[in-house]
């Protein structure tokens, strides 16, 4: 009779896979955040720099957020008019133009840890 001794280490790759996912999400994110500055209206440059990439490790939930007092009027006022090249839904354009970008980053970071 031959035996043999398998090991499972399904729970180790889990853990990778999770820790590789959760950074290409903020890789993904971070994108996001670089096409969005593209496109954000500019005045003085405050809403600009109030952009900022986020990622909740445990829930892999990635965000893209702009922190002044008018980022949502900015975002939500299609009457408002921008310089040239710049727009209303300057997060949201960008997020849903960049979704396969995200998704490969994504990819090829859990395969990155899988190594």
């Amino acid at each position: 009779m031959t035996r043999a001794t398998v090991t499972w280490t399904g729970n180790v790759a889990a853990g990778l896979a999770h820790d590789g996912a959760a950074r290409g999400l903020l890789l993904g994110m971070e994108h996001v955040l670089g096409e969005s500055k593209k496109v954000v209206p500019l005045d003085e440059g405050p809403l600009d720099r109030s952009g900022t990439a986020s990622v909740d490790e445990g829930r892999l939930v990635g965000a893209v957020s702009y922190d002044t007092p008018y980022a949502e009027d900015q975002h939500e006022n299609m009457t408002y008019n921008h310089l040239p090249g710049r727009t209303a839904k300057y997060l949201e354009l960008p997020m849903a133009e960049e979704t396969p970008t995200v998704l490969d980053l994504v990819a090829a970071e859990i395969r990155r840890a899988l190594r």
